[in-house]
C-alpha cells in the first residue's frame, strides 16, 4: 500500500500534506507498485497507460504524456530529444499536474494554491479547472513572463502577484490545499512515466545519459526515479548517467554538485533569460545531488549568450523550446566532452517556445 512518508524524520504525513508537520521535511510515496510491463496499457497513448503504477484514480486527463523522441544533430552530433514541450499546456509540468490534481480530486477541495514564474501555474490552472477546483497562483512581480501570466489566465487560474511569492504561499498553505509542483510527492510522481516512456521508445533501453534543466528538478528526479524502478525490475542493467544543466545566473545544484555538497547552497539570483529555472533553493536540491552521485552524474552551467544561440540552433531544425529548454542544448558541447561522442544522450525539451512569441 502506498502510503505518504517524511524523507528526513521518517513520519506518515496526510495525503493533502505538500511537507513534514513536525520537521519541515520534504515528502516522498513509500510502497510504489513495482513497475510491471505486462500492466501497461497499450491502446493508451498518454501517461494513463501505467495507471497500475500510478496509485492515482484518473479522474479526468488531457493526453499527457507520450511525447516524441526525436533524432536530432546538433553540430554534427546525434542526440535523442525528448519533446516534452508538446504537452497539453506546453511544458512537462503536465505531467505532475495530471497525477496531482487527480489525487486532489478525490477529496473535498474547493481551491489549490501554487507558486510559479509560468509553466507550473498555467499548468495547475488548467488542471484545476479539469477538475471544477479554483486555482489561485502567485507569481513573482519581477520575474514573471507576461505571455505565461496570460496563459494562467486564460486556463481559469487567478493571479496574485506578489514581491514574496514563496513566503506568501507558504502562509496561504495553513488554510488552502497546497498544490505544489515543487513540493508535493504526487507532482514527482507524474514526472516518473517520462523515463518509462524513453524506455519504450527505445526499444526497452535505457539511454547512456540524460540531460536536464534543474530548477527545482521535478523532471529530473522523474527520470531518475523511473529509471531506477525499471532497474529494480530488472529491466535494464544500468542507471543512465544524470545530468542538471542549469543557467550561471542561478546555479545552486551546479555549486552543490563541484563542492561535492550533501545539500546544495542558496544563492543569489543574477540576470538569466531561463526564467523556468530561476530557483535559488530547490526544494529537493539534497537528492537531486545524490541521485548525480549515485549516477556518475554531472552538473553544468551556461551563460546567457550560450543558451541563446541554442534556441535559435533548435529552431533551426523545426523544433521551437523556450530559453529554460535550450539550456541542455548550450550544454551539448560540455556534456560530450564527459560521455564521449558514442554514448546514446537524451536532451529534455520542456517548455513551448512559442510562450515567448505572444
Amino acid at each position: 500500500m502506498t502510503t505518504v512518508r517524511c524523507n528526513s524524520c521518517s513520519e506518515p504525513a496526510a495525503a493533502l500534506a505538500w511537507r513534514c508537520g513536525t520537521c519541515g521535511g520534504s515528502l516522498d510515496l513509500a510502497g510504489l507498485p513495482p513497475f510491471d510491463p505486462k500492466l501497461i496499457k497499450r491502446d493508451d497513448y498518454s501517461l494513463w497507460r501505467y495507471s497500475a503504477m500510478l496509485p492515482v484514480q484518473k479522474r479526468f486527463s488531457l493526453g499527457e504524456g507520450m511525447t516524441p523522441l526525436a533524432p536530432v544533430e546538433l553540430d554534427g552530433e546525434p542526440v535523442l530529444a525528448k519533446l516534452d514541450y508538446l504537452n497539453p499546456t506546453g511544458s512537462y509540468k503536465d505531467r505532475g499536474a495530471s497525477t496531482l490534481m487527480n489525487h486532489i480530486a478525490g477529496f473535498d477541495v474547493s481551491e489549490v494554491i501554487d507558486n510559479s514564474s509560468g509553466n507550473a501555474g498555467a499548468s495547475i490552472a488548467a488542471y484545476a479547472s479539469l477538475a471544477g477546483i479554483a486555482a489561485r497562483i502567485y507569481v513573482p512581480t519581477a520575474t514573471a513572463v507576461e505571455s505565461k501570466k496570460r496563459l494562467i489566465d486564460l486556463f481559469g487560474g487567478a493571479i496574485v502577484e506578489s514581491q514574496q511569492p514563496i513566503d506568501d504561499v507558504y502562509a496561504a498553505a495553513q488554510s488552502i490545499t497546497y498544490a505544489s509542483h515543487a513540493w508535493s510527492p504526487w507532482f514527482v510522481l507524474g514526472q516518473m512515466t517520462v523515463a518509462w516512456e524513453t524506455w519504450e521508445q527505445m526499444g526497452g533501453h535505457a539511454p547512456d545519459a540524460v540531460a536536464t534543466p534543474v530548477g527545482h528538478g521535478g523532471l529530473f528526479l522523474g527520470f531518475y526515479r523511473g529509471f531506477r524502478a525499471l532497474r529494480e525490475a530488472g529491466l535494464i542493467e544500468s542507471m543512465p548517467r544524470m545530468i542538471a544543466v542549469q543557467s550561471s545566473g542561478v546555479d545552486p545544484i551546479v555549486q552543490g554538485w563541484e563542492q561535492g555538497l550533501e545539500s546544495p547552497p542558496t544563492v543569489s539570483a543574477r540576470p538569466s533569460v531561463a526564467d523556468g529555472i530561476l530557483v535559488e533553493a530547490p526544494a529537493r536540491g539534497a537528492q537531486i545531488l545524490s541521485a548525480l552521485y549515485e549516477t556518475d552524474g554531472f552538473a553544468l552551467r551556461v551563460d546567457n549568450d550560450a543558451i541563446k544561440k541554442a534556441q535559435r540552433r533548435m529552431a533551426r531544425k523545426g523544433l521551437i523550446i523556450e530559453m529554460t529548454s535550450a539550456v541542455v542544448a548550450a550544454a551539448l558541447p560540455q556534456i560530450r566532452r564527459r560521455t564521449g561522442d558514442d554514448a546514446a544522450v537524451v536532451l529534455a525539451f520542456t517548455g513551448n517556445g512559442l510562450k515567448n512569441l505572444a
